[in-house]
């Protein structure tokens, strides 16, 4: 009804993602979370909070699968932006 694009429509992919991560399936989470930070990038901008969340997210579940500096360069981007 609120289309692909709508921010609740991506508040509910970020949503998804961390229910995913909760059960362990972090593919599953990585792969929602890159569409909805693309997405939040273009609908709301890069310096959109919800944007930086996603941003946070993403590095978090990159940090999960031990993927270390994936999750630090994400993080450093993220908190310059939030500065």
């Amino acid at each position: 009804m609120l289309g692909d694009d709508h921010p609740n429509t991506l508040r509910g992919m970020a949503n998804i993602a961390v229910a995913y991560k909760r059960q362990g399936r972090l593919q599953d989470a990585e792969a929602l979370e890159v569409v909805a930070l693309e997405k939040r990038k273009r609908v709301l901008g890069d310096d959109h909070p919800d944007t930086l969340s996603s941003m946070a997210n993403l590095a978090c579940t990159y940090r999960h699968q031990g993927r270390l500096k994936d999750a630090e360069a994400l993080k450093v981007v993220m908190l310059e932006k939030r500065k």
